[in-house]
């Protein structure tokens, strides 16, 4: 690349790279902060965790309680209702409870009845949406508080399973694997319930 912005192949000056015409396109209702380009780690790594936070919001946006609770991508048991009450869950025990140390209830899960989350119908037969989103949105407020309050991403919490340290930087790569995941889900689940695309 010269200094003028354009390319140089086998010698030859011609226009710099561009950005192709047909990019993905964000769903219409978008009001998310864009991604960070540059920044910190710490930026880059709470930048992308609560964008992706920010798109499983999207997705529930605009539906009703029964739209939410629909179970769209047969023969999958999955709803955004379920994400929801999935990813509190989530939040909950990886930030409060194994990094943060706290000693707090786990969230839609126990061992004798571990698919709590989205099979709620069982379980809590009077659970509903606006509950699971309010519930989420409360441990993704305290999950953001844990993190602005420990100054070294290599701080440690543990690791309950194996008993081992799990550093403040490998919970937040780990929950934004996790949301990228299910944020997939989310984008089937929604077009299917109303043909509402977009990444």
């Amino acid at each position: 690349m010269t200094r003028d912005g354009t390319s140089e192949v086998n010698g030859a000056a011609g226009p710099g790279p561009s950005a192709p015409r047909h990019l993905a396109q964000p769903m219409a209702e978008d009001a998310r902060e864009p991604l960070p380009m540059t920044g910190g780690e710490r930026e880059l790594l709470t930048g992308y965790l609560d964008w992706y936070r920010e798109t499983l919001r999207l997705k529930c946006e605009g539906l009703t309680a029964a739209q939410l609770s629909e179970r769209s991508v047969r023969p999958s048991g999955m709803s955004l209702h379920g994400l929801l009450r999935h990813l509190a869950g989530v939040e909950r025990w990886w930030f409060r409870i194994q990094f943060g140390g706290q000693d707090l209830p786990l969230l839609f899960f126990s061992d004798e009845d571990p698919d709590q989350d989205f099979d709620w119908e069982r379980s809590d037969p009077h659970a509903d949406p606006a509950g699971a989103l309010e519930t989420w949105q409360r441990e993704c407020a305290r999950s953001r508080e844990l993190v602005a309050a420990t100054a070294d991403l290599e701080a440690t919490g543990t690791h309950l399973a194996t008993g081992q340290p799990v550093s403040l930087r490998r919970v937040l790569l780990h929950l934004t694997a996790e949301y990228a995941r299910h944020c997939g889900h989310a984008d089937l689940l929604r077009e299917r319930i109303d043909g509402a695309t977009g990444h």
